[in-house]
């Protein structure tokens, strides 16, 4: 068997014929022929008229322990729409030195290791990897990533010092990051929405948030029809400051016998722990507040009543729960939980959305968690565009083949 055909076997470079093969040191060269006379440009266009020629290699999956390298000549021709442009060849994207398969097992290999560790692996520079993972995203992620979005989570997230955030859109249906953008401001959320178009924007049915005005703005004002549900999980903190405010002003002098300060900590904990998980000696310590500090204990126990908002309340029921103990906070005459019903009250929709729609940002949350891993194993992006294409590239539901797989 020649060599020429051993390697057309082996390559199996789509619409090209390797004419011959060089064989050097620690590298092998195969010289391809293209098939097809036509140049055809990025756009689409097609022509048989070529401007110019040159010599062009791309590297390609490694050969055993050598490099290996396809060169071809490439032709550049002249388009009406784009000008002068090199001719697009079956085997690499435009624009790039590696062939498709060399890009898509770095991808590959990059949505699960650092690019350091992808770069030593294949045998090339750190920038090199950076370039390949732009150039997968852009060929993988595509405006049909915006269709059929219904539910939505919304939140941001600090990539560097100096109060830098992305502002995360996430499908709460598939997990999947659809949109990322510079800034945590009205402008970069209304840019999804304008992406979106009016007609999947009319398909939105829920969006989940922080309390923040920013987001929130930014959705009233470009999907008005969508409910807004705003994050359990900031709304129990607010609860569980309240608890704190109670507790700071509570003095332990005053119990039937002297508490020592580990022991007032260990009330504090208590205090925090949901009554479903409380231990025999916490329990202990509650029934001691509740003899001696009647106050801090009524403020555990309007804790534990708005808890059950998100764990036994039935939506149906979800909103005459909230107005209930709204009012008992308010008898209590605790000044910290006065505070937190007028709160509570200012934002009673957004509370009520998310229990009847079941919906809030630990999804995002647990995205946001995702890319701080993304970036940290990177020792940061020397770019925005650059850790938008690794969020993408990890998170955005792009399926990169690999060529072993049929």
């Amino acid at each position: 068997m020649r060599v020429t055909t051993a390697f057309n076997r082996i390559l199996r470079i789509p619409a090209a014929t390797v004419v011959a093969v060089h064989f050097g040191t620690n590298d092998v060269t195969a010289h391809l022929r293209l098939r097809s006379r036509k140049l055809r440009c990025e756009c689409g266009y097609v022509t048989a008229a070529a401007y110019d020629r040159s010599v062009r290699r791309w590297r390609h999956l490694d050969v055993g322990a050598n490099k290996m390298w396809l060169q071809a000549e490439i032709r550049r021709l002249e388009c009406p729409t784009c000008g002068v442009r090199t001719e697009v060849v079956p085997w690499a994207r435009p624009g790039a030195r590696q062939t498709r398969e060399f890009e898509n097992t770095v991808a590959w290999l990059t949505q699960r290791a650092d690019k350091s560790t992808v770069a030593r692996f294949m045998r090339c520079a750190w920038e090199t990897v950076d370039r390949i993972v732009g150039r997968v995203v852009a060929d993988h992620l595509d405006d049909t990533r915006l269709d059929g979005l219904v539910h939505l989570g919304v939140d941001e997230i600090s990539y560097r010092k100096g109060h830098r955030y992305l502002t995360v859109v996430v499908d709460h249906d598939t997990g999947r990051v659809v949109w990322i953008a510079e800034g945590r401001t009205t402008t970069a959320l209304l840019g999804f929405y304008d992406a979106l178009g009016p007609e999947r924007r009319a398909q939105i049915r829920a969006v989940s948030m922080d309390m923040t005005s920013i987001y929130r703005s930014a959705t009233e004002q470009a999907v008005p029809h969508a409910v807004i549900c705003l994050d359990p999980f900031h709304i129990m903190k607010w609860v569980n400051e309240a608890l704190d405010r109670v507790y700071s002003a509570t003095p332990r002098a005053d119990f039937d016998r002297e508490v020592t300060g580990p022991e007032w900590r260990r009330t504090r904990t208590a205090l925090r722990t949901g009554v479903e998980h409380l231990n025999d000696a916490q329990r202990d310590r509650i029934r001691l507040v509740r003899r001696n500090r009647y106050q801090l204990w009524r403020a555990w126990d309007l804790k534990e009543q708005f808890r059950q908002l998100y764990r036994s309340v039935t939506p149906a029921n979800a909103a005459a729960h909230l107005k209930k103990w709204c009012t008992r906070a308010l008898r209590s005459r605790i000044p910290a939980f006065r505070f937190l019903v007028q709160r509570i009250r200012k934002y009673f929709d957004g509370v009520i959305a998310a229990v009847q729609w079941g919906l809030s940002n630990s999804r995002v949350e647990g995205v946001n968690a995702k890319i701080r891993l993304i970036n940290n194993r990177a020792h940061g992006h020397r770019s925005v565009p650059a850790l938008t294409a690794s969020i993408y590239l990890c998170l955005g539901g792009i399926d990169v083949p690999l060529p072993t797989q049929t």
